[in-house]
């Protein structure tokens, strides 16, 4: 019974916080791994596992940590056009189908199914089949 309280619990605050990260809530990317983690998590740790689970499985295929400023020189390094876009770059924003053109992420900085570009001057992870930016690399 208080597995299952954690669960609902934890179904019911981690996608608020993801959705805020992905404002066309995808159910794909952060919010199932959201979900996933939270489960996950509520059946090993109970409540408290089930946030810590949620929050991480947020980031599943994303570039975090130390990663990220690593990551973010490796695509300077590369000298990566920038895709001109005019509209504002953020999460969710679905790229146009011709003229951007994706990368794949040397596994050094994380297994995912993401690819990257530069849009704006920006660095961006976005998911290749829908073509929706999924992280930000800031």
């Amino acid at each position: 019974m208080f597995k299952t309280l954690a669960i609902v619990a934890a179904m019911a605050v981690v996608p608020a916080a993801v959705l805020a990260q992905n404002p066309q809530g995808a159910q794909g990317g952060a919010v199932g791994g959201a979900t996933t983690g939270a489960v996950g998590g509520a059946i090993v740790g109970g409540p408290v596992g089930a946030v810590v689970g949620g929050v991480g499985g947020a980031f599943v295929g994303a570039i975090i940590g130390d990663n990220t400023p690593r990551f973010q020189r490796y695509v300077v390094e590369q000298r990566v056009p920038s895709y001109r876009y005019a509209e504002p770059v953020a999460v969710g924003v679905v790229l146009p189908s011709e003229g951007v053109v994706y990368r794949e992420v040397p596994p050094e900085y994380g297994e995912t199914e993401y690819r990257y570009t530069v849009v704006n001057d920006r660095t961006v992870l976005v998911d290749p089949r829908t073509r929706r930016i999924v992280q930000i690399i800031e």
